[in-house]
C-alpha cells in the first residue's frame, strides 16, 4: 500500500525506522506512537515546552547531554557527538543527526535537530536551559520549527527517550 498522505508517509517512515532501532523500546515505542491517531488541537502546533527534574546538578545534566559515551550509556543506544558549538551529532544510532549551535557551560545547550525522517534540510531548534532548585536540576526544554503533525510523536518521545532514561541513569 502506497501512503497517500503526508502524515501516512511520516508515520510509515517513523515505523520502518524504528523497527531499525538498536534498542527494542525505541521500536516499540515507534510502533505505538504509529498506531496512535494524533490530536486534532495539537496537529498544527510547531513548538512545544516540558520543564522535568532530575536529582543532579547542571553540571552533570549537561555532560549526559554532551559526552557520547554518557548519553549512550543513559539512552542505550549509539551516539556520537562533538562537544563544542558548531560540533555535529548522530543519536540513537542515527534516528536523530544535527549540530550544536551554542553551549554556555553547565546552563544552556542549543541545538539544530532533526529525525532522519524528516524531508532533507528541515531542522528544528532545541533549547535545554538547566535550572538548579535545590538538590535538583530541572531542564526547561524548548523545542521550535519542526513540521505540522508532529507534536504529539514529539511530547511522548522526549519523555521516553530521554527523560525517563536520564531518571533511572542518575543515582
Amino acid at each position: 500500500m502506497v501512503p497517500s498522505t503526508r502524515r501516512q508517509l511520516i508515520t510509515s517512515m517513523v515505523t520502518a525506522f524504528g523497527a531499525l532501532a538498536l534498542r527494542p523500546r525505541l521500536s516499540a515505542a515507534s510502533q505505538q506512537q504509529s498506531k496512535a491517531a494524533p490530536d486534532t488541537a495539537n496537529r498544527a502546533r510547531t513548538s512545544l515546552h516540558q520543564e522535568p527534574s532530575f536529582k543532579a546538578t547542571p553540571q552533570r545534566l549537561y555532560e549526559i547531554l554532551l559526552d557520547a559515551k554518557q548519553f549512550a550509556a543513559c539512552t542505550g543506544a549509539p551516539a556520537e557527538i562533538d562537544p563544542k558549538a558548531g560540533g555535529a551529532f548522530t543519536l540513537f544510532g542515527g534516528l536523530i543527526v544535527g549540530r550544536t549551535v551554542e553551549l554556555i557551560p553547565n546552563q544552556r545547550i542549543v541545538q539544530a535537530w532533526r529525525p532522519t525522517h524528516w524531508t532533507e534540510g528541515v531542522y528544528s531548534l532545541v533549547k535545554f536551559d538547566l535550572k538548579p532548585q535545590a538538590s535538583e536540576t530541572t531542564i526547561v526544554l524548548d523545542h521550535t520549527g519542526f513540521p505540522e503533525g508532529d507534536f504529539d510523536s514529539l511530547t511522548s518521545g522526549w519523555d521516553s527517550h530521554y527523560w525517563q532514561p536520564l531518571k533511572k541513569y542518575l543515582p
